[in-house]
């Protein structure tokens, strides 16, 4: 069954569930294949040229027909290539992390581009409202990558508060019951990464994929400087991270030992030095799944939930 909220309806989607952006993992086979499967199927561009994220582009069109969206990562030196490509190329979705898009809004909008940021406070989700967003991907902090100080409980109802425009919920959310938990706290979708980096379609290396299969509820871990927050799964990586920071490196330090490191643990499989993202979700994915039938899963258990919820 269908699941109608505005985020289904501003978008043409069936079900309000986003895949995360996440940066070498989303790529076209993935986005491709949530999209045909129901969802909204995002590309992570990260820090990738225009001219890869072209190709990601070409490969969800050649799977699906269905809307999909493009991460735009504000920090690639990128931005103002990426942000034409997906004008051009007529992409009717873009989420938005790590700054302000505010000065795209106008040419994003007259292209009918919708636009929904990653926000980590109420008073970012506030100041991008009256900027003229679509909607507000509320984050927290259980989230895998980089994160905010706040979590998914607290954040999603305040923000929604806060704002009238959707509100979609990411951060600690793997399965039907969590989907039904971020309605209950006022979300109109929810935004789900870790879940979906284990299934077949996800070019994830294997060693990354049995990495959070195998975690436990305590086996994620946060590394790095206030600002600059990132949840992994703990290996000697984040433990020469801690011991790092403990000795008060510089920032600059702490970029050098990180740079390349997701690359190394999603796609070369090094699983000791390599950066494993991943949210506090990955104790609770035992499998590697079908997109298709993690989407029909999602919704099964959103489904019966919401009917023991009703009969309590």
């Amino acid at each position: 069954m269908n699941i109608k909220t505005r985020i289904t309806q501003i978008l043409g989607i069936k079900y309000p569930i986003f895949q995360g952006g996440m940066a070498w993992i989303a790529t076209g086979e993935l986005a491709g294949a949530v999209s045909k499967s129901g969802g909204l199927g995002i590309i992570g561009a990260g820090n990738a040229p225009p001219e890869i994220v072209e190709k990601e582009i070409e490969k969800v069109r050649k799977i699906t027909d269905k809307p999909f969206g493009v991460n735009v990562y504000y920090l690639s030196p990128y931005v103002e290539e990426i942000i034409k490509l997906v004008i051009d190329k007529k992409v009717p979705v873009i989420t938005t992390g790590a700054g302000n898009p505010g000065k795209h809004l106008a040419a994003l909008k007259e292209a009918q581009v919708k636009v929904f940021p990653v926000v980590a406070s109420v008073a970012l989700a506030k100041r991008l409202e009256r900027s003229g967003v679509d909607g507000i991907i509320a984050e927290g902090m259980e989230c895998g990558g980089h994160i905010g100080e706040i979590t998914t409980m607290a954040l999603v109802p305040q923000i929604v508060d806060a704002v009238d425009i959707p509100v979609i919920a990411a951060g600690g959310i793997a399965d039907g019951r969590g989907m039904l938990a971020a309605v209950a706290l006022g979300a109109e979708g929810v935004q789900i990464g870790t879940r979906f980096i284990c299934s077949t379609e996800c070019i994830a290396d294997d060693a990354y994929k049995n990495e959070i299969i195998k975690a436990k509820d305590r086996d994620t871990v946060v590394t790095g400087v206030h600002g600059h927050h990132v949840r992994c799964i703990k290996n000697k990586l984040t433990k020469e991270f801690i011991k790092r920071v403990e000795s008060g490196v510089s920032i600059e330090e702490l970029g050098e030992l990180g740079a390349g490191k997701l690359k190394a643990a999603a796609i070369d499989g090094d699983i000791e030095m390599g950066s494993i993202m991943a949210g506090q979700v990955c104790a609770m994915i035992n499998d590697i799944k079908p997109v298709e039938t993690i989407i029909n899963e999602l919704i099964e258990g959103y489904n019966k939930e919401l009917k023991r919820v009703q009969n309590i």
